[in-house]
């Protein structure tokens, strides 16, 4: 992303906030994939590439192999958030019967999988839901309020990263008036940012500082956690990816910058 940025004439100040952790208990994991062989589940939902990667490390690195796991995704209707989950499913040849469409939220997984009731309603449907980072309540309710049987799979966790260093100086940074651009691609950034903001005493500072300089999010989840926290996104992607991002964010960014800073 960094490169982006320098390609299209920024100066990018690269500020690593999260790591992805397996969780140190796959018991979640390995029962769901005791349960899919079982034929216990009617839908699985996978939301994220890494996530789909980590069920399938899991189930190998217990079991010392994955193709009987693989062979009962086969056999069960899949339905992907975006394309790196579909990714992940065509290396290992399993097909998806649904992908959501872009920008790739829970809610236009939900209305796709509306879309399809007809082929397959989800009252009473058993539906397995590959979680990343931190539990999706409202695709949990969503699901439930259709009659769906839910049964949540965590695999991984969100984590600050090891050094601090580059989040603390990006934090100062926006702080002090030295940023004209931030660039957010997930919604655990902005927490993340602010909760390193806090423990430095720059939460207000922060908050102050984002107002002041173009915000741009990669997408409707990032933006809807910015405006939970009182930043609303001066800018949001077309489509949900760090090409759209970075260049949409280079044509328009002048040009944004020049209205805040005009007062308009």
């Amino acid at each position: 992303m960094a490169t982006l940025v320098t390609t299209f004439g920024g100066n990018p100040l690269s500020a690593p906030s999260m790591k992805e952790v397996p969780l140190q208990s796959n018991t979640d994991a390995l029962a769901f994939a005791d349960g899919l062989e079982r034929g216990e589940f009617d839908l699985v939902i996978l939301l994220t590439g890494v996530g789909t990667r980590t069920l399938l490390a899991t189930v190998e690195q217990v079991r010392g192999t994955r193709e009987s796991f693989i062979e009962a995704l086969r056999r069960t209707k899949i339905a992907a958030r975006g394309p790196k989950p579909l990714g992940v499913l065509r290396e290992i040849g399993v097909p998806a019967w649904l992908m959501a469409p872009e920008p790739n939220t829970w809610r236009e997984l939900v209305t796709a999988l509306d879309s399809r009731q007809a082929e397959l309603p989800l009252s009473g449907l058993r539906v397995a839901v590959q979680e990343y980072g931190v539990s999706n309540p409202d695709l949990l309710a969503a699901l439930r309020g259709r009659g769906a049987r839910v049964v949540p799979v965590p695999v991984y966790q969100w984590a600050l990263p090891d050094d601090l260093e580059p989040l603390r100086a990006a934090c100062q940074a926006v702080a002090n008036g030295d940023v004209d651009v931030a660039l957010f691609t997930t919604a655990t950034q902005v927490v993340h940012l602010l909760d390193v903001a806090e423990t430095m005493g720059l939460r207000a500072a922060i908050a102050a500082g984002l107002r002041k300089i173009v915000v741009a999010s990669i997408g409707p989840t990032t933006s809807d956690e910015l405006k939970e926290h009182g930043t609303v996104p001066d800018m949001e992607a077309s489509h949900p990816k760090m090409g759209f991002l970075v260049r949409e964010a280079s044509e328009r960014a002048g040009e944004l910058l020049k209205a805040k800073r005009a007062g308009h």
